[in-house]
This record gives C-alpha cells, structure tokens and sequence, in this order.
C-alpha cells in the first residue's frame, strides 16, 4: 500500500470508530458512559505519550503531572470562563510548564530522564498541596459549575479524536520525521540539520497541551478535588503501560490497549484490584517477552509462530521424557569418535 492508501485507510477507521462512539451515549447505560468515557480519556492520553515518547523513545513519567495542572486550571476558571476556555487554558498552562521542564531535563535520556520526570511530578504535587494548605487553607477544591454527562463525554471524545487525527497527521510531516530520527540516533540527527531541542521540546509541550485538556475535561467529572486525586501517579503510569503494551510505536496500538484496560479495569479492579495489578503486570511481561511491538503488531503469522514454536516445545519436551534426546546425543557422540578413528 501506499502512502496515500495508508492514510485513507487511517482516517476510514477513526471515522467510524467515531462515529461508533458518538451514538454510543444514546443507546448504553451509565455504567457503559462511564466506562467509554474513562476509555477516551486514556485513549487520548497514551496516543498523546506515544506520539513523542514511542518516537524519540524519551520514558516520560510526568503525564499526571500534566493532567493534573490542567485539572487545577480547569476547576479554578471553570467559575470565571466558559468550558471551552477553561480546556484551552488548561492545555496552555500545561504545555508552558512542559517548556521549563523539558528545558531541564530533555538533554537526558534512559533512566536519569525517566526518574527526573517522575521527580518533578512529586514536586509540582507536594507545591500545590502546600499552596492549597497554607494559602487557601483547604486540602482540595469543590466545584460548583459542574456541565453535564453528555457536555463532558463528548468534549473527551472530541480530544482523543484530535489527538490520533493529530497523530496521524504528524507521522507524515517532517516533524514527525524529526523525532524518528532523534529516537534512532539522535546525533545524527543532529549531523543532518534537525534541531533536536527544539523538535524534543516542541514534542514534549505537545504532549503536555493534551495531558492538560484532558485533565481539565476530566476534573468535573469527580466535582471535588484535589493533589493526591488528580496528581495521582497511577494515572501517569497506566499511561506508560497502555502506550507500550498497545505498542507504543504504532498507531493504533494505544487505543486497542486502552479498550483492553477500560474493560479490565471496570470488571476487575473495584472487586479484586490485586489481580487487575497482576494483570496488568502478566501483560507487560508477555508484551516485552513476545510481542516487543504491541498488541497492534499482532498478525496472522504471530499466532502461527507461537503455535509452531508450541509444536516444537512440545516435541523435544515428549523426547526428553522418553529418553530419545540422551540416545541421539549418545549416537552422535558414538559417530563423530568412528570419524576420528578414520
């Protein structure tokens, strides 16, 4: 297929899995909303962490630090602007904050810049806590304008289809080339013109804008907040763990494993949440033991390697048992002596 036919194909899929999601509010319970809802909001979230970080392969933990500056922003103006500012300023503010911090610590990479990441999320957590406590004097916030299910569902969905348009609009820019380049060598890249602190820092802000919106879109949904809520590490690192298990280089592999996590995370973890974590932890084994591309890398040859693969385990499992494989071995050995004896 071409690059044009590529493209087609993308946009025909979000389509009608938009079109799917639209009418979805119309037909389903609140407890499906509830679900779709959360599903969206990771959706737009990993698709967001795997435009940049699945391409430059920088490990970012900051994603709820983000969300959860674009939920302060949002609870505080959501009383003096309408919805729509109060998720623009959100995405803003926390696009800004993404341009002090990517300025500090995108000049690393591995693990240094993974745990400097997850590092100033505690610190922008613990600095609003104190702000809230001995400034306002309260822990957290109630919000009084609070717009209805159908206003926030929808304006969720319009940002994690933004957010994959956006995606696949970027893979195809030179842009988005940029930041291939960075994550296969980023001094070449540097060698061949592209300006990587600026494609680096650009991307890391444009994961920060749709951490921010998204968070601002989700603060009303639980109308009382505050730091360990929307500061929440959990949310940053499900994030993590959706991007690679889906596959964080591909597309479509942060939405298929998002759909994956709203389930399990609906069916299992409010009844037994120590085996929705050992889910989650036998998923990402098994992603990075066998499939190292994501659920979306799965194809028909996938399953006829593993049963192949299942077949010849089986085998030499049956002949060690029986003893073929000692006698082979002892055939072999017997051989290569008349050889030498020769």
């Amino acid at each position: 297929m071409t690059s044009r036919q590529f493209l087609i194909r993308d946009l025909l899929v979000l389509f009608a899995l938009t079109g799917w999601a639209v009418a979805l509010p119309g037909f389903a319970s609140e407890f499906i909303v509830s679900m779709a809802l959360t599903c969206l909001m990771y959706i737009a979230l990993a698709s967001s962490w795997a435009m940049f970080c699945g391409t430059t392969r920088y490990l970012s933990l900051a994603t709820s630090a983000f969300f959860g500056i674009g939920a302060y922003a949002g609870a505080i103006l959501l009383e003096k602007v309408s919805w729509a500012q109060a998720i623009g300023l959100g995405a803003l503010i926390a696009a800004a904050v993404a341009v002090v911090m990517g300025a500090a610590v995108l000049h690393l990479r591995g693990t240094y810049f993974a745990v400097l990441t997850f590092g100033m999320t505690e610190l922008i957590r613990h600095a609003i806590s104190y702000f809230e406590k001995s400034v306002t004097g309260t822990v957290g916030r109630v919000l009084m304008v609070v717009p209805e299910r159908d206003t926030i569902y929808f304006t969720v969905l319009l940002l994690a289809v933004g957010t994959v348009a956006l995606s696949i609009g970027i893979r195809r820019t030179r842009f988005g080339l940029a930041m291939l380049g960075i994550g296969a060598d980023e001094q070449r890249a540097q060698t061949l013109g592209v300006n990587t602190r600026w494609v680096k820092t650009a991307g890391f802000a444009l994961t920060a804008a749709v951490a921010g919106a998204v968070g601002a879109a989700m603060s009303v949904r639980w109308t009382y907040i505050d730091p360990h809520t929307v500061f929440n590490p959990f949310i940053g690192f499900q994030t993590v763990l959706i991007a690679l298990i889906g596959g964080a280089a591909t597309l479509w592999g942060p939405l298929i494993a998002a759909i994956v996590f709203s389930v399990l995370a609906e069916t299992l973890r409010l009844q037994v949440p120590q085996i929705y974590m050992m889910s989650l932890g036998l998923l990402l084994i098994l992603s990075v033991l066998y499939l190292p591309g994501g659920l979306a890398s799965v194809r028909t040859d996938t399953f006829r390697g593993w049963r192949d693969g299942a077949r010849q385990w089986w085998t030499e499992l049956r002949e060690d048992l029986s003893g073929e494989t000692k006698r082979r071995k002892q055939r072999e050995k017997e051989l290569r002596e008349r050889r030498h004896e020769f």
